[in-house]
């Protein structure tokens, strides 16, 4: 659907809205994730029989992949990012609307400019 270019601001400033909506709700999912693999670290660290970091690494993986909340958090997470993705380029497509519709109407106040100066040294 064509907007007229007084609708485009409005337009770009709830899609603006929208994204800057998912960008909060990746923010916590970002969050809930951090504590989901901080409370692993928290595990492994008081798991005495781990000799080194890789040990420690692998057991940490480990703990992640059996939660699956953690799962389900990553998920979330991917979801959310491929939400943006498509409202980030849902808001381009309205700015850039917005620019062909301003040139579109610069242009054709150029050619009615145009043809009256036309007219005018024709004597019309």
């Amino acid at each position: 659907m064509k907007l007229s270019l007084s609708q485009y601001p409005e337009a770009i400033a709830q899609a603006t809205q929208v994204v800057n909506e998912i960008e909060y709700r990746l923010m916590e999912a970002r969050l809930h994730l951090a504590h989901l693999e901080g409370n692993a670290d928290k595990i492994v660290a008081f798991e005495t029989h781990l000799k080194n970091d890789n040990q420690r690494k692998a057991r940490r993986f480990e703990i992640l992949q059996m939660n699956l909340e953690y799962k389900h958090a990553l998920d979330t997470l991917n979801r959310i990012t491929l939400e943006k993705a498509n409202a980030v380029a849902q808001l381009e497509h309205l700015r850039n609307e917005f620019s062909v519709a301003k040139l579109d109407r610069q242009m054709a106040i150029a050619l009615k400019l145009t043809g009256l100066e036309t007219r005018e040294l024709v004597g019309l």
